[in-house]
């Protein structure tokens, strides 16, 4: 089966670290943040800060789970890889892995809602994005 999916490497900064010199735990939501940025920008085409601006789109999570496997520290490279676990009507869910020289240092469901930013609601994924966002669902062998 394809497993496509969107890698981005980070330097892990002082700023990411507590005063154990690990990087605390909220540091990484603010790397997968950053991440989904990216992946939208570089991976989709798509410019986030158009969507969030121009287009009034938001995705804010709604549902995240967590795991941290082994403590990332100043200096690291973090590569954080994103695949796509679903993508429904409006929501989106991906699963993010970041990784040290092939160690894994956390797991990341993150299901994100695609919002209309000027009342809040929920709305559909528009065309574009779920274009985009298809060339990241994996394919089973044999497909055509």
């Amino acid at each position: 089966m394809e497993n496509p999916h969107f890698s981005k490497t980070y330097l892990i900064r002082f700023q990411h670290c507590d005063p154990a010199g690990i990087v605390y735990f909220p540091q990484y939501l603010v790397l997968t943040n950053w991440l989904v940025e990216d992946w939208f920008t570089e991976g989709l085409n798509i410019d986030f800060s158009d969507l969030i601006g121009k287009r009034q789109l938001g995705l804010p999570l709604v549902k995240l789970n967590c795991e941290f496997t082994a403590p990332s520290r100043h200096g690291d490279q973090l590569t954080f890889d994103l695949r796509v676990e679903r993508l429904g009507r409006s929501s989106l869910t991906v699963v993010i892995e970041g990784h040290v020289n092939g160690a894994l240092r956390m797991r990341s469901q993150q299901t994100m809602v695609q919002t209309c930013l000027t009342d809040g609601t929920s709305t559909p994924i528009p065309a574009d994005i779920r274009r985009s966002v298809g060339h990241f669902i994996p394919v089973a062998e044999g497909a055509l």
